[in-house]
């Protein structure tokens, strides 16, 4: 996530919550324009998200510059952060670090529901959901080609694949490996892990590589 998000003590965002005990996705879209803090939507329930490190803000324009520059004329546009995903099968709002998307480009609209690409850059404090309740959420959008997830303080990075049968298969990429996607017939995309993760300073021996690893499942 481009932010972490306050799950882990259950902050949930309304402060009448007496009132409210369960919000629609139209009104949690009119409250999302409201407010100056964004927040992921559950099945009714809001989660407020809070700020990044300088690691992660570098990896998530590290690899959303390489998609931009290699999907230029294709069709399809990247989106940084502030996007929401809409996923209908779930009830759910999530904003994704980066996404891709090629559908049809509606200036004032602040969701999609057509990504064929979307990146998750892990923290100690959202890798869980990223890896569980965001994995199960995104493999039910429909248009969905491939769900990037990136660790932080080592280069490491799993990607989970839709084949043309519609199964998923996972790949696993480490230190100066690559991983190529096909985002459409035609259009595919290669990324080294040296330009997700170019001038991030990784120290492999570094305790905090070690503590942060314990929160990943792969």
């Amino acid at each position: 996530m481009v932010n972490s998000q306050a799950r882990v003590t259950n902050e949930k965002v309304l402060k009448m919550e007496d009132a409210i005990k369960s919000l629609g996705a139209d009104e949690y879209l009119r409250l999302e324009e409201l407010t100056s803090v964004r927040h992921e939507f559950v099945d009714g329930e809001l989660y407020a998200m809070t700020g990044g490190t300088m690691a992660h803000s570098l990896i998530t324009t590290n690899i959303g510059t390489s998609l931009k520059s290699q999907l230029k004329a294709s069709g399809c546009r990247v989106y940084i952060s502030n996007l929401k995903v809409r996923i209908d099968a779930t009830n759910s709002f999530y904003y994704p670090d980066v996404l891709v998307d090629c559908g049809h480009y509606v200036k004032d609209k602040t969701f999609t529901t057509s990504p064929v690409l979307i990146v998750e850059v892990l923290s100690r404090s959202t890798a869980a959901i990223d890896q569980r309740e965001k994995l199960f959420a995104y493999k039910k959008i429909d248009s969905l080609k491939a769900y990037i997830m990136i660790q932080q303080s080592r280069a490491r990075v799993a990607i989970h694949l839709r084949g043309d049968d519609d199964t998923w298969t996972k790949q696993e990429v480490d230190k100066d490996g690559y991983f190529t996607i096909e985002i459409c017939p035609g259009t595919n995309i290669k990324i080294h892990l040296n330009e997700i993760y170019d001038d991030c300073n990784l120290d492999a021996d570094n305790l905090q590589v070690q503590e942060e690893s314990a929160a990943y499942v792969w």
